[in-house]
């Protein structure tokens, strides 16, 4: 009798028969790590050679194939599951004689590149290394928060319905998560991604004015003084904004970014960013001078 499972990037879950749960609670029998997923999502149904996918009444839907389910659904070999803002793969297997089903518990993250990959390959499958991080083995769980696998396009995807459902906390634990990795790449020394942290810094600078705080305003300042990077000239034109909204907050950050700029090596092309950025800085230190500071 063939055999099914779950995929998603490096892991794969496999199902057994009976009812297998989804969502984000712990007692489910696969957790995914994504505020938005319910924390009992949807169940898959596997008797004999049928696999059947119900949605559980969540409050942002199940897709297969791009299609929402509405009704139960019958899985085939390859369809695709949408839950939250994760997809995963529902795979045919096809069971070899004296099989035994694949072990997939435990997931482990590469010491040198942090992808994550099954425990049971020994060494990473992307490059090779065979030392883990052993504080961020997983047991049992998806997702890109749970796996430190974010991409900046899943990132902005959560960030923006987050924010949508009004859901602060989400907001600040999505952005926590985000920005620890880049300080991580900085620590290490790695190289920084100029149109990826431009994106982040573009997130970062929404939830700022839609929260009404100057937490992440003034990460993105700081975070542009720690790598040799000119601020874009779209993430400047924000900056302006967060000024304009929290100038108290704003002035030494943008003192100190303008004061940095002028040490990094830069392009005629890069040559607007700079002077747009000037021009933030002469204006920030007037309006925090003539506004009270907030109590």
């Amino acid at each position: 009798m063939a055999r099914y499972r779950l995929r998603f990037l490096l892991q794969e879950f496999d199902l057994p028969r009976g009812a297998t749960i989804l969502g984000r609670s712990s007692d489910c029998h696969v957790t995914i790590e994504d505020p938005l997923v319910s924390r009992h999502h949807a169940r898959i149904v596997l008797e004999g050679d049928r696999a059947v996918v119900f949605d559980l009444n969540s409050r942002n839907g199940v897709k297969v194939n791009g299609a929402p389910v509405k009704d139960p659904v019958e899985l085939k070999d390859g369809d695709r599951l949408r839950i939250g803002t994760q997809e995963l793969v529902f795979c045919r297997v096809e069971a070899a004689p004296n099989a035994s089903a694949k072990t997939t518990g435990f997931l482990r993250h590469c010491a040198r590149c942090r992808m994550p990959y099954p425990q049971e390959a020994g060494s990473c499958p992307s490059c090779g290394a065979t030392e883990a991080l052993d504080e961020e083995t997983l047991s049992g769980q998806f997702g890109a928060a749970a796996q430190q696998i974010w991409s900046v396009q899943l990132f902005l995807e959560v960030l923006d319905r987050a924010l949508t459902l009004e859901r602060f906390e989400d907001v600040h634990r999505i952005l926590r998560r985000a920005t620890v990795q880049v300080e991580e790449r900085i620590v290490r020394g790695d190289a920084i991604d100029a149109p990826q942290l431009a994106k982040l810094a573009l997130g970062a600078a929404r939830a700022s004015l839609a929260l009404d705080d100057s937490t992440w305003a003034v990460w993105l300042a700081q975070v542009y003084r720690r790598v040799p990077l000119v601020m874009p000239e779209e993430v400047v034109a924000k900056l302006g904004e967060l000024a304009v909204r929290f100038p108290h907050d704003m002035a030494d950050p943008v003192e100190q970014l303008a004061t940095y700029v002028r040490t990094v090596p830069s392009s005629p092309a890069e040559g607007p960013a700079i002077a747009a950025l000037e021009r933030v800085r002469a204006s920030v230190a007037p309006m925090a001078a003539s506004k009270p500071a907030p109590s």
